[in-house]
């Protein structure tokens, strides 16, 4: 099979195209032809994972370790990058009573990553569900980082309806799900912060108000808010307080060690800060599999890379510059029933096509 892989950390230069064996699946396991997957700002700190210390860790320090360990030092011990995925089951193991073969499914892998890969293997009982019928395989693949990571932390953020919340990030794949899921899910007032060029794509998606990140927050973002969602931390606690309510919360994504203390400082205070990890379920990719179906939540795809502009895809994402998800075409399945595994279709070649 192709796969897009990596053997150095480093720039976008170091993911190159390469064969790989095909994986054979295990009882339990569901092997999946993989049409898409999102290129996401994960992939791009995996990517760069040797340049990652103490002061950048954007997780609890004392999973540093454990994540040097699984991501490598030196040297990636991960070499296919890419955690979504979207495509037609292939095969399955003697166990599996979930999946049949050609189901369209599409899920996510979390760490175990892959995704740049004409073939994906995983356990039944993975992040992973039937693919909504009136989304392409891109549209799918774009659901499980942006939507899945914005459903987990909007419910630990406890955000309740009639609320206001102001997301800062607005534009890209979480921040824009999360401008969606935020009021047609959750029944809140919805603000948003990008750059001033995605001003006008965040008001798209349904937010009352979109603020320019580039515009001093003093006066100029609003006030009164319930939550303040921070997905790229770049506000300041001290800062976000006179925007927040009396009994107001901010939440960063992305954090460092000093900001959990800081955290833990405000337990029985108001307003108060909290650090929250987003966490992931196949009940919950279900759950948002279900209202894409219904139309109550749109994927939004800045720009669609073929298999070989990886690098390309990765640059670009490094820009900050994109609006909604940015997607990778593994290969075109479109009209594909149980495709077989040698000789998989060649990639559709549409490199920075607007597909939104």
């Amino acid at each position: 099979m192709k796969a897009v892989e990596m053997n150095a950390f480093g720039s976008p230069d170091v993911l190159h195209l390469s064969e790989r064996e095909t994986p054979s699946p295990g009882p339990d396991d569901v092997l999946i032809q993989n049409a898409a997957s999102s290129v996401t700002f994960g992939d791009v700190y995996a990517r760069r994972f040797h340049k990652v210390t103490p002061a950048t860790f954007t997780m609890p320090l004392p999973l540093l370790l454990p994540a040097k360990l699984m991501m490598g030092w030196r040297k990636p011990k991960v070499s296919i990058l890419g955690s979504t995925f979207s495509g037609i089951v292939h095969s399955t193991g003697s166990n599996v009573t979930r999946f049949s073969p050609g189901d369209e499914v599409f899920g996510y892998t979390g760490q175990q990553f892959g995704g740049y890969a004409e073939f994906i293997c995983l356990k039944e009982t993975g992040v992973l569900a039937k693919k909504p019928q009136r989304l392409s395989f891109a549209e799918a693949a774009s659901l499980p980082y942006g939507f899945l990571m914005a459903y987990s932390l909007l419910k630990k953020a406890k955000l309740r309806r009639g609320e206001s919340v102001l997301i800062i990030g607005a534009s890209g794949s979480i921040g824009s799900a999360m401008v969606q899921l935020a009021g047609e899910e959750f029944g809140a007032e919805v603000s948003g912060v990008a750059r001033h060029e995605g001003t006008a794509f965040v008001r798209s998606l349904g937010a009352a108000d979109a603020y320019d990140s580039d515009v001093h927050v003093s006066g100029e973002w609003g006030a009164g808010y319930d939550l303040i969602v921070d997905i790229p931390n770049v506000l300041p606690f001290f800062m976000a307080k006179p925007l927040l309510t009396s009994n107001g919360r901010m939440m960063k994504v992305s954090f460092t060690g000093r900001q959990v203390i800081e955290s833990l400082k405000t337990l029985r205070r108001r307003p108060r800060l909290l650090t929250r990890l987003a966490s992931e379920s196949a009940g919950s990719l279900e759950k948002i599999a279900s209202m894409a179906e219904a139309g109550t939540i749109a994927p939004r795809i800045d720009r669609v890379f073929p298999l070989d502009g990886a690098a390309d895809a990765h640059t670009y994402v490094e820009s900050t510059a994109h609006q909604g998800a940015v997607i990778l075409e593994i290969q075109d399945l479109a009209g594909t029933a149980v495709p077989p595994v040698s000789g998989p279709p060649s990639v559709t070649d549409r490199a920075n096509s607007p597909d939104a």
